[in-house]
């Protein structure tokens, strides 16, 4: 994490750098601002990423028992 005093931060390079690491914004050396690059995300990856009902059907999906995919082929070729 990379963290940049406000008086000193050029937005060009912070957002930059963002696509690598998060950088926190400082202002008289107390946190106010963290930036996160986003660079490669389309709009669906960013809304589902904010979303709580998507997060709660995540976390509710991997608490059910899975299957291996060679379990999955097999079924998959015993039902065709």
């Amino acid at each position: 994490m990379k963290v940049v005093n406000l008086e000193h931060a050029v937005l060009d390079d912070c957002v930059e750098d963002a696509q690598r690491e998060r950088v926190v914004i400082t202002r008289d050396g107390k946190p106010v601002a963290l930036i996160i690059g986003i660079e490669g995300l389309d709009e669906e990856q960013l809304q589902l990423s904010r979303s709580d009902k998507f997060w709660k059907f995540i976390a509710e999906r991997r608490k059910q028992e899975t299957i291996s995919r060679a379990v999955l082929e097999q079924q998959i070729n015993n039902s065709g």
